[in-house]
């Protein structure tokens, strides 16, 4: 095994990505999670999207939210966003770190946005550029990048073409999302090591959903290609769109647990974090997916 890195920083995606996948919860009670989150120690933090509300009516208040959250001092901040629109919302609001999403699959791009993936990648290129116009960076996150629920497979080449063009257009990182759990140890090799081919020095973030339960073993494999950047929500809030039932998120409380375990620090508290995610499943109303949260730590005695 290669030698592993010695810290990882961990973006709380939670409020936004976990959130709009549950039926709208209160301003006041999105309020509360988040400045719980901020008190963790978590280094990084997806806060709200800005998307127009009959498409996403979970986020109708993400100026609300945003505008009443304690901006806890150390913590990075983000918001997505679909398009100018919700970049000028953002950056309104004043968010300097801005997300934007496509997908390496064309069908699952046109079911999202109705347009094919090429579409939106001219469509972004313009918004990267008005985005340094105003002093944000640009992170473009590729969804479908281990498989695609209507195409199956989806080539690792493909994906790291999308990334050459991103990064030709000026992104600032790229994150690469497993949009429906579909991601194995060798599917993530395999895309890792066609994109550092083409594009070394881009900085990257994995996003892993554990649906079929392979997240904490995607996460390791990824480890040892020496990346430290990764996506996770408290309590495994959220799911997958495209498998009713099935749990989504990797669940940052697992995450964390397991690098502390092997002397990687994340700098959050686990205990502060566990709380959250006990917050969280009070707010959703239904019990979370999360093995950490029911179990507690290893350190827990029965």
């Amino acid at each position: 095994m290669s030698q592993l890195p010695a810290t990882v920083s961990i973006r709380e995606v939670g409020p936004r990505d976990g959130l709009q996948n549950e039926d709208p919860v209160p301003t006041d009670a999105k309020v509360r999670l988040l400045d719980a989150l901020s008190a963790t120690g978590v280094g990084r933090i997806e806060a709200v999207s800005f998307v127009h509300p009959k498409a996403i009516p979970q986020m109708a208040d993400a100026d609300e939210v945003w505008r009443r959250a304690t901006k806890a001092t150390g913590v990075r901040y983000s918001a997505l966003v679909p398009n100018s629109r919700g970049a000028q919302r953002a950056l309104a609001a004043g968010f300097t770190e801005i997300e934007v999403v496509v997908s390496a699959s064309d069908t699952h791009n046109r079911r999202n946005v109705n347009r094919g993936t090429d579409e939106s990648l001219d469509d972004i290129a313009e918004l990267i550029a008005m985005l340094h116009g105003a002093g944000a960076s640009a992170e473009v996150i590729i969804a479908t990048s281990f498989g695609c629920p209507y195409e199956g497979d989806v080539d690792p080449q493909r994906v790291a073409r999308i990334v050459s063009r991103v990064v030709a257009d000026g992104a600032n990182r790229v994150a690469f999302g497993d949009t429906t759990g579909m991601g194995t140890p060798r599917r993530v090799r395999e895309l890792l090591g066609a994109v550092r081919e083409r594009e070394a020095e881009i900085p990257v973030l994995l996003h892993f959903h554990n649906t079929r339960g392979t997240a904490l073993a995607n996460l390791l494999t990824a480890l040892e290609f020496g990346i430290t950047e990764f996506d996770a929500s408290v309590g495994g809030l959220g799911g997958c769109p495209y498998a009713p039932g099935a749990s989504g998120n990797l669940a940052t409380e697992e995450a964390v647990h397991m690098l502390h375990d092997m002397g990687i620090d994340t700098g959050i508290d686990l205990d502060a974090l566990l709380a959250a995610a006990a917050l969280a499943e009070e707010i959703v109303g239904r019990e979370l997916p999360s093995g950490v949260l029911r179990a507690g730590p290893r350190t827990r005695l029965v």
